[in-house]
This record gives C-alpha cells, structure tokens and sequence, in this order.
C-alpha cells in the first residue's frame, strides 16, 4: 500500500527538487525503514493512518536497534520530506512528523591532512602509468577546487575554462557554481588530457567526461575512495581519509590563509553559511597563534 505513494515522492524529489540519485535513494530508503518497523509490529497501516506515536515507537525502535544518533536524525529528516509531499498532494491533513524531536546530535569532523601529507601524498603516486597520470590529476583536482567525489567524477571538459582559471561545477541539486582553479591542476589536467585521455577508448556519452576508466567510461565513486586509500596506506598515512578529506582540507588550509568563510562558501556550494562552518576546524595551536598575532592585550605585550 505503501509502493504507489513511494513511487510518487521519487519523482517529486527528482523532478520538483532536483536532488541527486544519491540522495533520492536516501530519501526512499528512510522512509522504507518505516514501513520495516510496521511489519515488524504487524501493523497494516497506509501513510494517512499513521501518527505522532507511531513515529516516536519507530525512533525507539530504531535506537535499539542499534542506529546511532545521526543516523536517526538524518532518517527523521527523510519522513519530514515524505510527509511534506503528502501534504503537498493533499493526501493528509497534517503530519505526524511535524513536532517530533530528534536526537540531538554532534556533527563529527573528519581527519584534515596537512599541507605537507598532501605533498606526501601526491608525490608518491607513479606518473609513468596510465592510472598515475589520471589519478594524479584527480587528486590536485579535488584539493585544487574543494570539490565532492561526485563533483569529480562528473566533471566534464566543455565546462572547463582553463584559460581563465574556473571550472563550472554542477552541484548538489544541479545547482551550478564557478570555483577557481590553481595552477598545478591546471598543468595536470593538460598533461592527462594530452597524454593519457587521448589515447584511451571512449564510450558513447562519455565523450565529455574529463576523467575516465579502462573502458572509456565514467569513474565510479568507489573508485576514487579505494584509489585514496591505497595511496595514503602505501605512505603510511594511518588516518580514515576518504575524498571528503580533501574536500575539508582545501576548506581548512584556506580558512588558515586568511580566507573570507563566505569566499569558502560560494567555492564549496553551500547555501547554508553554518554547513561551511563545519570546514572550519583548526587545530588549538592556529588559535593560539592568531590569538597573540592579532588580540590587541597580546598584540600590545609584544611591542612593549
């Protein structure tokens, strides 16, 4: 009973809020979990039938079942969509979603490398092979630009604008943003594209994607972790990094160059001001030191 109104809040996340395959799926998935709940309590209840109760059973349900606090918050997040296109279709009257409260969470900050692991990092990597060169790029690309994997991996060559320095990036919601782009990735990009890319077979539809696999197809997301994990394992790097962590680092190392956190906003694509914030982790020894440098007690000892 449940099939035809899941049917239909996909198509209302694709079409109405362009939202990514990815986060659609989420989206469906919680709300699936819902319905897991009621069949494990045999209830046989439509979305119409369900109430502020059933939603705080299934939280419970769903704490001892292991599920961490964040994991709830976001699954709450979900049905609070769900119920909304209910609303929207006038399917309900009111949402049972609406006053509940979920867990108060604390968003966790991924491992930063520094400047000098990126270098490391980098550096290792065989530039005498195919997948050096093109992961290589990859790589400067994603700490270059602040980029998501899924950014990267659909970035295609007509949205390059290298003789200027940007690169059009479609985000999140097909929202499309222009991030600057710095020199050594610019550098890498020609010499894979000139060198590698070139040479390599190329699938119908994916003439216009920048980075490709063996097959001349488009670069999994999969991919781009593994190829991360293999590197920084091989340097003895022995952080849980990921694509993110490049994307945070780029963030960070800017933040502590003296960038503007709006400048750092528009270039990650964030429409929230308090999302970039999370990017602003420094460690207590940057404080510190801006403390001293620019407090104006401490500002004044130093010149007595």
């Amino acid at each position: 009973m449940w099939k035809s109104w899941l049917i239909g809040f996909k198509s209302y996340l694709q079409l109405e809020k362009s939202l990514s395959e990815n986060s659609v799926e989420a989206y469906i998935h919680d709300v699936t979990k819902l319905t897991e709940f009621l069949a494990t309590k045999g209830l046989e209840l439509g979305p119409q039938k369900i109430t502020n109760e059933h939603i705080e059973e299934f939280l419970a349900w769903l704490y001892d079942t292991g599920i961490h606090d964040y994991s709830q918050a976001r699954v709450l997040s979900g049905l609070k969509s769900f119920f909304k296109y209910l609303l929207l279709e006038e399917v309900i009257e009111l949402s049972p979603v609406e006053f509940i409260q979920g867990p108060k969470t604390r968003r966790k900050l991924p491992d930063t490398l520094s400047y000098t692991e990126i270098t490391l990092l980098l550096d290792s990597i065989d530039l005498s092979t195919v997948e050096g060169m093109r992961n290589r790029t990859i790589l400067e690309v994603l700490y270059s630009c602040g980029l998501r994997v899924s950014e990267c991996v659909a970035l295609k060559i007509s949205n390059l604008h290298l003789d200027v320095e940007f690169i059009r990036v479609i985000g999140k919601g097909n929202k499309e943003r222009l991030v600057p782009i710095g020199s050594s990735a610019i550098k890498y990009i020609n010499l894979y594209k000139d060198t590698v890319r070139i040479h390599s077979p190329i699938k119908k539809h994916a003439e216009d994607i920048l980075f490709l696999n063996k097959r001349g197809e488009a670069l999994s997301r999969v991919m781009i972790f593994l190829m991360i994990k293999k590197y920084a394992t091989a340097i003895g790097i022995t952080k849980k990094i990921s694509p993110h962590t490049f994307r945070h680092s780029f963030a960070t190392h800017l933040l502590e160059g003296g960038a503007d956190l709006r400048a750092i906003q528009e270039m990650l694509g964030h429409e929230s001001i308090t999302t970039t914030e999370i990017y602003t982790h420094l460690d207590k020894d940057f404080l510190r030191s801006t403390l001293m440098q620019f407090h104006p007690r401490y500002a004044r000892k130093k010149m007595e």
